[in-house]
C-alpha cells in the first residue's frame, strides 16, 4: 500500500505541472518543425534538420529543472539552433533556410508512451523550414522525452524520465 501512495503521488507531483485543463501554457516546452512542403524531399530534409536540432539541443537541457531554465538554454541558442537547420539544408542543397523562434503556439493531444499531453497552449520552439506549409514533426523537449536513437536509424524513441523510475521503483523490467 505504501508504494502505491508514493507512486501516486510521485505520478501526480511530476505530471502537474504539464497538464492544465484551462488551456493556458503549461510547465513543458514543445519543439515543432514545420516543413517547407509535403514533397519527399522536403519531409526527408526535416527529419534530418530534426536529428541535428534534437542532438544539439539534448545535452544542452539535460540540467534544467524548470520549463524556465529550458527556455533561457533556448533563448541563449537560437542563432546556434538557426545555424544548425541552416548547415542542413545547405548541406542538402536546399536554397530555402529555416526560421527559428521561441513562442507559445497551440498544439493537439499528445501521448508519449505514458504520459499525455492535453490539447492547448504550450511554449515552444518552433524551426519553420522555407515557407513552413508541410507536415510538421513535434514532441517535447522539456521535461525531455525526445531522444535521437543512437543506432542511425530514424525512428525516435519517445521515452519519460519519470515513467523510468516509477517503472523501476515497481521492478518492472522496461
Amino acid at each position: 500500500m505504501k508504494k502505491i501512495v508514493i507512486v501516486t503521488l510521485l505520478l501526480m507531483i511530476s505530471l502537474s505541472g504539464c497538464v492544465d485543463t484551462k488551456n493556458r501554457k503549461q510547465d513543458c516546452v514543445r519543439i515543432h518543425i514545420r516543413a517547407n512542403s509535403n514533397s519527399e524531399i522536403d519531409q526527408g530534409v526535416k527529419l534530418d534538420v530534426r536529428d541535428a536540432v534534437v542532438n544539439y539541443l539534448t545535452p544542452l537541457l539535460s540540467d534544467c529543472k524548470s520549463s524556465d531554465d529550458a527556455k533561457e538554454v533556448i533563448r541563449n541558442n537560437l542563432c546556434a539552433l538557426k545555424k544548425t537547420s541552416d548547415d542542413v539544408l545547405l548541406d542538402k542543397g536546399f536554397s530555402y533556410r529555416a526560421t527559428v523562434r521561441l513562442s507559445s503556439e497551440k498544439f493537439p493531444y499528445r501521448k508519449y508512451d505514458d504520459v499525455s499531453f492535453p490539447a492547448g497552449v504550450y511554449d515552444a520552439l518552433i524551426v519553420e523550414l522555407g515557407e513552413g506549409t508541410g507536415n510538421n514533426w513535434w514532441c517535447v523537449c522539456f521535461p525531455p522525452l525526445c531522444f535521437v536513437p543512437d543506432d542511425g536509424s530514424e525512428n525516435f524513441r519517445y521515452k519519460s524520465k519519470i515513467v523510468e523510475i516509477i517503472k523501476k521503483f515497481r521492478g518492472e523490467d522496461e
